[in-house]
């Protein structure tokens, strides 16, 4: 068999083109954007499948659910906060009966590396009531979304993927398989299953209560859940899920007796197999990165008296990743002995935006324009710009999530506060600060917003904004923003005090103001230069 070199974002990516897929959507979310532009990629080298970046992660879902309607096969991808965008589509996509199959890929974030939060969306998959394959390595991580796709249309039910950082960032050789023909094109056969009047709903819900007996046998006879036993030793034994059975297998050699071991990359849990390794150990030690979630359903499938020990106990790690280092002590091992290092003092370096950054000089305006009131509130948003709370700047105080800092702006600005000023990315004001904005001029809220348009989607490696960076001010003013308060500036120091003037008659303005700072990221300006084009 052909074999690539693949990161596990890559491996899903080429795991979904095998599987004859005819349509990818997402948006931009580290650690999942390398599917998705692996996709883009091979659908310019090819002339398809179809990839598409979209505004959000739930017009990306609700793309994928209407290739699925039309019996195709899609995939969308997100990170782990991006489900909770697309999670209105997603949690009723389970109760209409998916014709094309459809394939959720959520990269989660253990440790924070990129992300506001670590949650853990195997309860997503839980609450949704449909299949969830977790895989250990890249290999799996192709093999488990070709078989994804097969378990969808099987059971008529999307399938998530759920991958971590470690296993979406890290390269291994991939062995590939033939790939499989798109599906033919055609409506579903059961349109009253899409339409989710409460009459139909409470069918469908019936209908998807009926099939997880049938999920759960797969489950217990799924590959992706194999179980080890070794009667001759019943101290303990081990249940790991997904990328931790990496960092057991690397600390088995050293123990001095091999535990049995129950290791579930797909879900529904195969409750049977937990019961037979529970009847042959004492105690049963879990390891899996993420949330405790299956250290807390173990609780409801096991007799009282049985210990369990894991993230709830304490015995593991309850926050960041797992490694194999930070496992040996709940497997009775001595920590590894290493190198002693000189003690010295090494500086903190925190990130901070590149030299020359359009959004340096947007700040440096915006603190000139400030400097004159007692106080004031900036609120702001995810992307490359947050990193102006940290000095030399200091120049923000809030990043919640995506769009969060219309909606508190004007929050702030009904609770009486003064002047308030919301700080947003062109890609993310796309993303979900449009609506926020449609309720502050639908009240005349007296704040201003400054769009930061570096013309890219910055943070996560420079993505093309899905609207072109001319059309943001139709945008706006298609919102019904009084044009006399809608001012683009460049966004270039030469220009600082003209932007600060400006930015200070708009803050003093009662009502809502918007002002768009245009100049294109660094970055992608140098991109640019190197291919020949145009900065």
């Amino acid at each position: 068999m052909p074999e690539m070199v693949l990161l596990g974002d890559e491996a899903v990516a080429m795991g979904a083109l095998h599987a004859g897929i005819s349509a990818a959507y997402a948006y931009p979310g580290t650690p999942s954007t390398e599917i998705t532009e692996f996709l883009i990629q091979n659908s310019k080298k090819n002339n398809g499948p179809t990839a598409h970046w979209c505004a959000n992660e739930k017009t990306a879902y609700e793309a994928a659910l209407g290739v699925s309607f039309a019996g195709r096969r899609s995939i969308v991808s997100m990170k782990h906060v991006g489900l909770n965008v697309a999670a209105d589509p997603f949690m009723n996509s389970a109760i209409v009966s998916i014709h094309g199959g459809l394939v959720l890929v959520v990269a989660d974030d253990p440790g924070m590396h990129s992300s506001q939060n670590e949650q853990d969306s195997r309860y997503f998959a839980d609450f949704a009531r449909i299949v969830c394959l977790e895989p250990t390595n890249q290999q799996e991580a192709y093999e488990m979304t070709r078989e994804a796709f097969s378990i969808s249309e099987k059971f008529q039910i999307p399938v998530m993927i759920r991958l971590v950082t470690r296993l979406a960032h890290s390269r291994a050789v991939v062995q590939l398989s033939d790939a499989q023909p798109e599906n033919k094109l055609g409506k579903a056969p059961e349109p009253n299953s899409w339409i989710l009047l409460p009459s139909n709903a409470r069918n469908q819900w019936h209908g998807l209560l009926n099939t997880q007996k049938e999920m759960q046998d797969l489950s217990e006879k799924s590959p992706f859940n194999p179980l080890k036993l070794n009667p001759g030793f019943k101290e303990f034994g081990v249940i790991t899920t997904g990328l931790a059975k990496n960092y057991y297998l690397e600390n088995l050699p050293d123990l001095a007796e091999q535990p049995s071991h129950l290791h579930i990359s797909y879900y529904p849990f195969p409750a049977e197999k937990i019961r037979e390794l529970a009847t042959n150990v004492d105690k049963i030690l879990i390891l899996e990165e993420g949330y405790p979630f299956v250290e807390r359903f173990l609780r409801g499938i096991l007799p009282g008296g049985m210990e369990i020990i894991g993230k709830e106990s304490g015995d593991v790690p309850p926050e960041g990743e797992l490694n194999p280092d930070n496992i040996r002590p709940v497997l009775g091992l001595p920590s590894h002995r290493g190198s002693k290092q000189p003690d010295i003092q090494i500086s903190n370096r925190p990130p901070q935006l590149c030299a020359g950054c359009p959004h340096a000089d947007s700040f440096n305006a915006l603190k000139m324009a400030l400097a004159g009131y007692e106080k004031s509130m900036v609120t702001s948003d995810i992307g490359c710009y947050t990193l102006a709370a940290l000095p030399p700047y200091s120049a923000i105080e809030t990043t919640v999530n995506m769009g969060a800092s219309i909606g508190m702006a004007k929050g702030a600005s009904d609770a009486g506060y003064f002047p308030v000023v919301a700080v947003i990315g062109d890609s993310t004001f796309l993303h979900s600060g449009v609506n926020p904005l449609i309720d502050a001029v639908a009240y005349n809220t007296n704040m201003t917003l400054l769009i930061l348009d570096n013309e890219t989607t910055g943070m996560t490696g420079g993505q093309p904004t899905i609207l072109p960076s001319s059309r943001l001010e139709q945008v706006v003013l298609g919102i019904g923003i009084n044009p006399e308060h809608v001012h683009l500036i460049n966004a270039h120091r030469k220009f600082d005090e003209e932007n600060s003037k400006i930015l200070k008659t708009e803050i003093e303005y009662k009502g809502i103001s918007v002002i768009i700072a245009v100049r294109e990221c660094v970055e992608t300006a140098k991109r640019h230069k190197r291919k020949g084009g145009q900065a």
